[in-house]
C-alpha cells in the first residue's frame, strides 16, 4: 500500500473520494518523522496511560498504523519515545496522533513515521475511566475511524478511507494525478490552464445557463483540477 501511495498525495486521494462519492475524512497534522505513511488503522483511545497502546499492539498486524485519539488535547503529550520504540518492535508502520507527542529528538532517532498536532514536554497528569470501545474506534477531528479504515498521511495531513475501497480510490487518484501533471507541463510550455479547460466556453455556457457549475464543465472536458 505504501509503495503505491508513494506516487500519490493525500490531495489526489481526497479528490478521488469526491469523484467516487466517498466522504472526505481529512485532518491537518504535522509530520514529526517521515514524509508519508499508509496502513490499516489500529485505533486506541488514550485516557492517561500507555496501557491502551500496549494492548493494541497485542493484536496488531505488520504494517498497521496506530491511530491515537487523545481528543485533540493540547495540555499534555500522550506518545513518547518508548511507545514509538515498542510500536516499531511490534511491526507497526507508524503513528498518527490526534493530540501531542513528546521526546521529539528520540522519536526522530527511532525513525518511525509519526504525525501529530505538535509537541509538548508534559506527559499526562490524569487517569480517566477507560471506555469499553477504547481499542475498537478512535475519533480524529470530526471523524470516527475503525479497523475497517486505512490512513494515508503526507505533508498535507492525513486522510482516512474505507479499506475495501483503497484500490478503487488509488486508481482514481492516479488518473487525477496524471491529468494534473499533463496540465502543469502544458502551463510550463506556454498553454494556459484557462485554454486547457476551455474556460471561455464555460463562461459562454454559464451565461446561457446560470445553473452550470465550473465543476460540471470540468467533468465534461476532463479538467480534473477540482476533483
Amino acid at each position: 500500500m505504501l509503495e503505491r501511495f508513494a506516487g500519490l498525495t493525500t490531495a489526489h486521494v481526497a479528490d478521488a473520494c469526491v469523484r467516487a462519492g466517498v466522504p472526505v475524512r481529512t485532518v491537518s497534522l504535522t509530520a514529526v518523522v517521515g514524509e508519508r505513511l499508509a496502513g490499516r488503522v489500529l485505533p486506541a483511545q488514550h485516557v492517561g496511560s500507555v496501557d491502551a497502546f500496549l494492548e493494541a499492539f497485542e493484536s496488531a498486524a505488520a504494517g498497521d498504523v496506530l491511530v491515537v485519539d487523545n481528543g485533540g488535547r493540547r495540555d499534555e503529550a500522550c506518545v513518547g519515545d518508548l511507545v514509538a520504540l515498542e510500536a516499531a518492535a511490534a511491526g507497526i508502520a507508524g503513528i498518527v496522533i490526534w493530540g501531542l507527542h513528546r521526546d521529539t529528538v528520540d522519536i526522530t532517532a527511532i525513525g518511525m513515521p509519526v504525525f501529530s498536532l505538535g509537541a509538548l514536554p508534559t506527559g499526562p497528569l490524569r487517569l480517566d475511566p477507560r471506555p469499553a470501545d477504547a481499542l475498537s474506534k478512535a475519533t480524529i477531528g470530526e471523524w470516527t475511524v475503525t479497523r475497517e479504515d486505512v490512513v494515508l498521511a503526507d505533508e498535507d495531513g492525513a486522510i482516512f478511507v474505507p479499506a475495501d475501497r483503497v484500490d478503487e480510490l488509488f486508481g482514481l487518484a492516479e488518473s487525477i494525478r496524471d491529468t494534473e501533471h499533463r496540465q502543469a507541463d502544458e502551463i510550463r510550455a506556454g498553454r494556459s490552464l484557462r485554454a486547457q479547460v476551455r474556460f471561455g466556453e464555460f463562461l459562454t455556457a454559464r451565461a446561457a445557463d446560470p445553473s452550470l457549475t465550473f465543476r460540471q464543465h470540468l467533468r465534461a472536458v476532463r479538467g480534473a483540477i477540482e476533483e
